[in-house]
C-alpha cells in the first residue's frame, strides 16, 4: 500500500502495487454466483459488448494496409510522418492555431504516452501533481521514475472541478507538471472552458507544465462541450496525451499520441522566462526537451506499422453519425445509471455523468451491516451477484465506487438491479 499525502498534509492509504486490470482481475475471481453471468462495470472497454463497435472504413483501412505489404517493416520511432500529420490535422480543428506533424509522437496507446511524458519530466527530487480520483498508472509510473506524486483534489460538489487552491498549496520549486484529466477519468466530468482557462493560468504562475490527458476527448453529452487544453497553450505549455482508443472504439489497436502544444516556443527556443528557468532546473535547456523526447521515443517501440497506416484514412472517412450514435448511446447509458442509483439508499451520485465512460459514487457504509469499505462492498457484490465494480479506493477515493457505462443497455440494467438487490439484503 502506499501512503498518499493530501492537500492539507494528511496521510490516505490507497494501493500502489495493483492496476485497475489487476483489481478487476481479483475482483473476476471472486464470482461464485451460480446461474449468475458476470456482468462487468469495471474496466473501460466497450467492445466486451456488441452495440459499441468501431466503423467498417476504419477496419478495412487497417486491412488495406496490411495488405498493401508496405508496412511490414519498423517505423520511426516517433511515427510515421503521414500518421503524424493526420493527427496533427485532426487536433488542430479544434485549436486556435495549426500542430505541425513534428509536434506529435506516435505512442503504444495513451499508457505509452503518459510513461514518456513522466520519464522526461523526471528528475531527482521533482514532483508532479496529480488528480485525486484519478488514473492510477500516473503514480505507477512516476513511482517508476523516483517522481514524487502530490495529489490535489477534485470536488464532487463542485462537478469535479480542481481545487486550484490545493494545487498551488501543494506546488514548490520542485514541482514540475499537473495532470488534468478531461473529459473525466474516474468522474464523467467535462470541464467548462473557463475552468480550463483558469487551470492555465495557474500553471502560469507556478511555472509547470499542464499535462492534458484527452483519452476520452469529444466523448462528451452534457452541458458543457468538450474544450482541449491545448486552446490555453499559449498561457501555459501543454502536452495532450491521447489515443484513437475511446473515440473509435479500438482500445486494442494501441495507437495513441503525446502532443507538445507549444505555439510561443517555450519548450524549443532559448528565450529564458519563468517557465525556461523550469526547464532548466530539469537540467535541461528549452531546446534540448524536444530533443530528449525524440531520444527517449527510441528506447522502446510504437503501435503496429500497419495500424498507424491506416490513420489517415480512419480520419478522414469516419462519418459524423458515427460519433453521434456513439455519444448518444453513453448518455442513454449513463442516464440508466444515474436513475437506478436514486433507488438505492446506501448510493449517492454527487452529479450527472456528462462525458466518458465512467463515473464515481459515494458509498454510505453506516446504511450497510457486515460491509466494512468500499473494497469489501466490491468484493461480496462479485461473490454473491458477479457484479464487478472497482473500489473507489483503487481511484484514490475510499467508500466510494467507480461505474463504468460503456454497456450494453439491457446488461447494465440487469447489473444494477442486482446491485440494489445486493444493498437491500446487507442494509441496516
Amino acid at each position: 500500500m502506499e501512503i498518499q499525502k493530501g492537500n492539507g498534509g494528511e496521510e490516505i492509504e490507497a494501493p500502489n502495487n495493483i492496476t485497475i486490470k489487476g483489481m478487476l482481475g481479483l475482483l473476476m475471481a471472486n464470482t461464485e454466483a451460480e446461474g449468475k453471468k458476470v456482468i462487468s462495470l469495471g474496466i473501460g472497454d466497450p467492445t466486451a459488448y456488441s452495440c459499441f463497435h468501431t466503423t467498417s472504413a476504419a477496419q478495412e483501412a487497417v486491412v488495406d494496409a496490411l495488405r498493401s505489404t508496405k508496412f511490414n517493416g519498423y517505423s520511426p520511432t516517433v511515427g510515421l510522418p503521414h500518421t503524424r500529420k493526420a493527427v496533427a490535422e485532426y487536433l488542430s480543428r479544434d485549436l486556435p492555431y495549426r500542430l505541425q506533424a513534428d509536434d506529435v509522437y506516435v505512442t503504444a496507446g495513451c499508457t505509452q504516452a503518459i510513461e514518456i511524458a513522466l520519464s522526461i519530466l523526471a528528475r531527482p527530487g521533482a514532483n508532479i501533481l496529480l488528480p485525486r480520483p484519478g488514473f492510477p498508472i500516473y503514480g505507477l509510473c512516476a513511482a517508476f521514475r523516483h517522481l514524487e506524486s502530490r495529489y490535489f483534489d477534485l470536488l464532487p460538489e463542485k462537478e469535479w472541478e480542481v481545487d486550484l487552491s490545493a494545487v498551488e498549496n501543494l506546488a514548490d520549486q520542485n514541482t514540475v507538471a499537473m495532470v488534468i484529466i478531461n473529459p473525466g477519468n474516474p468522474c464523467g466530468n467535462v470541464y467548462t472552458y473557463q475552468h480550463l482557462k483558469k487551470i492555465a493560468e495557474t500553471a502560469k504562475r507556478l511555472g509547470i507544465v499542464v499535462i492534458a490527458d484527452e483519452v476520452y476527448g469529444h466523448l462528451a453529452f452534457g452541458v458543457n462541450p468538450f474544450v482541449p487544453m491545448g486552446v490555453f497553450s499559449s498561457v501555459a505549455p501543454v502536452l495532450t496525451l491521447g489515443s484513437m482508443s475511446k473515440r473509435w472504439l479500438v482500445p486494442g489497436w494501441r495507437l495513441g499520441w503525446l502532443v507538445t502544444n507549444d505555439p510561443d516556443g517555450t519548450l524549443k527556443s532559448p528565450k529564458v522566462d519563468l517557465l525556461t528557468i523550469t526547464y532548466m532546473f530539469l537540467c535541461l535547456l528549452p531546446s534540448q526537451f524536444v530533443e530528449r523526447l525524440k531520444k527517449y521515443c527510441d528506447i522502446g517501440g510504437g503501435p503496429a506499422t500497419f495500424i498507424q497506416a491506416a490513420v489517415p484514412t480512419i480520419v478522414e472517412q469516419t462519418q459524423e453519425v458515427f460519433f453521434r450514435k456513439t455519444i448518444n448511446l453513453l448518455k442513454q447509458t449513463s442516464d440508466i445509471c444515474y436513475e437506478k442509483f436514486k433507488e438505492i439508499g446506501c448510493i449517492s451520485c454527487p452529479s450527472k455523468p456528462e462525458g466518458s465512460m465512467a463515473f464515481m459514487v459515494k458509498l454510505n457504509i453506516s446504511m450497510l451491516k457486515d460491509i466494512s469499505d468500499d473494497i469489501d462492498f466490491c468484493f461480496k457484490l462479485a461473490k454473491e451477484e458477479s457484479v464487478i465494480i472497482l473500489p473507489g479506493l483503487a481511484v484514490g477515493l475510499k467508500n466510494w465506487l467507480r461505474i463504468t457505462f460503456a454497456v450494453e443497455p439491457s446488461s447494465l440494467q440487469e447489473a444494477l438491479e442486482r446491485v440494489k438487490s445486493f444493498c437491500q439484503r446487507h442494509s441496516c
